[in-house]
């Protein structure tokens, strides 16, 4: 029997107070009609962002005694998530929930992991350029064939989870860990909002600098997987 919820929405927090409420209103009208919930995971947030959280049956706050780093928030809330399908997105609006349906359905057609990439990307040339840089040396040397990692909307089934081992850095690392695994991982083009509130959590020294490192030891651990099935 399909569990209930059967879609988990997966949300790392930390430091978003002027979004959180308005997402949760954005999650709710995309997903209308649908089995649903929201996984909220607070990453030992400073402001207000706990106390902003929109609470009611569909709606799950975890919060950590510190701030653990965004991996550590999303790995929280995915191995809490109760749904068939999971979800996860940003917290600072960027990512459009209304882009979610679409997703599911791609991963109906036989994927288990659907990626989003930003086709239009809202931020500044030079962070694109980073970005642009930056995916095209780890896509071809990790070999996740993923375009745009660093775009937190991601849908997967719950299967998937038994691969994320967790470390500094895992989110960057989702389709390789997944895909190195044997399960199948595509992509699709989704929504990309400009910042209003907040600020960004991440500067060249911790995006650039340590996913290089991560590499290597993304391609090590793939390289020593191993894959069994037993007979029935």
């Amino acid at each position: 029997m399909p569990s209930s919820p059967a879609i988990s929405i997966v949300v790392p927090l930390y430091n978003e107070e002027d979004n959180v409420a308005e997402l949760h209103t954005q999650i709710s009208q995309a997903l209308e009609g649908m089995d649903y919930e929201i996984v909220l995971v607070d990453d030992g947030s400073t402001d207000a962002t706990v106390s902003r959280v929109v609470r009611g049956s569909r709606v799950r706050l975890l919060e950590f005694e510190k701030n653990a780093g965004q991996s550590a928030a999303m790995h929280a809330g995915i191995y809490q998530s109760r749904g068939d399908v999971i979800v996860t997105l940003d917290g600072d609006l960027q990512n459009d929930p209304q882009d979610i349906p679409a997703m599911i359905r791609k991963l109906q057609e036989g994927y288990d992991l659907v990626c989003g990439y930003r086709a239009k990307r809202k931020d500044t040339p030079f962070k694109r350029l980073q970005s642009r840089i930056a995916n095209v040396v780890r896509s071809r040397f990790v070999g996740d064939n993923v375009r745009d990692t660093g775009c937190t909307l991601k849908v997967m089934r719950r299967e998937c989870r038994e691969a994320l081992l967790l470390f500094h850095g895992m989110h960057r690392f989702i389709p390789a860990l997944i895909g190195g695994m044997g399960w199948k991982v595509t992509e699709m083009p989704v929504n990309h909002r400009a910042r209003i509130h907040g600020v960004s959590k991440y500067g060249f020294g911790n995006r650039a600098l340590r996913a290089t490192m991560d590499m290597f030891g993304v391609r090590w651990l793939n390289s020593r997987r191993r894959i069994y099935s037993i007979k029935a």
